[in-house]
């Protein structure tokens, strides 16, 4: 063989691994669900863009739409024509991430604040009842309904449209005063107020304490563990879970969000993004900070009243135009100190900052 041929063979191979390599790199595309990007079964509750049809089951419709920790959906529905009845799925705590059900309650109140606002849409009246059964906690609501004929509230619309936003918020529009003071107006529970940081320093402080709080996590293994096993990376895990925290709504760049897809992330790589977001993207460009705060932390209606504020002031900033999401980190590191017993590191900086 001479060396023309040689090269000529090793020009085939290279070849030929480049073009396989750009096979595979499609397939795993295509496998990642890069192409697919919000479809198939597990949005299929999104598929249907108004919750209403003059049914109960058009409340429910509505309520699973609902912001929820995790992406966790800890919940079940007994339906009936004229009551629903909303029960705690316990299975679906995170753990560690919250080891005293404060963000199931929350999320189990946001549900049923968009399960009331779908009651006029269908044609029902919803009176809401917080933990009926004293014998059972998991029974969280009866919702009974009647016939009404009341016109829907501007915020039904927003429902299907509602997201978490975790990309960069625009910093050349500022949120007035008075948009602040309207999402204030929301709050509707007794010994529950909304409190607002606004000015540099403030915003500093919140801000800086919810990036340690993200690193404490990512330190804690077994916090770290239990938040991890809530993301999906690709389409068929997605799919078939139909649950948890996807790439998609990050934050990440739409080139980063492409490579997640296609090549295995590990929880470290996760991480890396959760505070690299939290630092670089969310933190900088907030207008204000927000923390719903009450009386009785550790009372499941409160927590259930705040569920539903959560939800009803994420649905009228929706509406207006604004971006929303939660920062959880501090409230699950005091969750976490209050129940392992360890120093109240995160209970008194957040108490000292209110």
């Amino acid at each position: 063989m001479d060396r023309r041929t040689l090269l000529g063979i090793m020009g085939l191979g290279v070849g030929t691994l480049a073009v396989a390599g750009a096979s595979g790199l499609t397939w795993r595309a295509v496998d990642g669900g890069v192409f697919a990007t919000g479809t198939g079964p597990a949005y299929a509750a999104w598929d249907q863009s108004d919750p209403s049809g003059q049914d109960a089951l058009g409340l429910v419709r509505a309520a699973v739409l609902a912001a929820n920790a995790h992406n966790t959906q800890p919940w079940h529905f007994l339906v009936a024509s004229d009551r629903i009845d909303l029960l705690a799925d316990t299975s679906r705590n995170i753990g560690t991430m919250d080891p005293l059900d404060r963000e199931m309650h929350i999320s189990l109140g946001c549900a049923i604040e968009n399960l009331v606002l779908a009651g006029p849409p269908n044609g029902k009246a919803p009176t809401v009842s917080l933990l009926p059964d004293p014998t059972d906690r998991t029974h969280i609501a009866r919702v009974d309904l009647v016939p009404t004929c009341e016109p829907a509230s501007p915020l039904f619309a927003a429902i299907p449209i509602r997201h978490t936003n975790r990309s960069a918020y625009d910093t050349r529009r500022p949120v007035p005063q008075r948009q602040l003071d309207a999402l204030s107006g929301l709050v509707d529970a007794p010994d529950t107020e909304l409190v607002w940081f606004t000015r540099a320093d403030d915003k500093r402080g919140f801000g800086d304490l919810t990036i340690r709080a993200t690193e404490t996590i990512i330190a804690d293994p077994r916090q770290a563990a239990d938040d991890f096993a809530w993301y999906r990376t690709n389409w068929q895990e997605i799919q078939a879970s139909k649950d948890g925290i996807t790439i998609d709504p990050s934050g990440q760049t739409s080139l980063i969000r492409t490579l997640a897809k296609m090549v295995p992330v590990s929880r470290k790589q996760n991480n890396d993004g959760w505070l690299s977001g939290t630092r670089a993207t969310q933190i900088p460009t907030v207008a204000a900070f927000g923390a719903l705060i009450v009386r009785a932390p550790l009372d499941p209606i409160k927590r259930l009243s705040v569920g539903r504020i959560w939800q009803r002031m994420h649905l009228s900033a929706t509406a207006n135009g604004l971006g929303m999401q939660p920062l959880c980190q501090v409230l699950e590191r005091i969750d976490r100190e209050r129940s392992a017993d360890l120093p109240a590191d995160f209970t008194t900086a957040m108490a000292a900052m209110l």
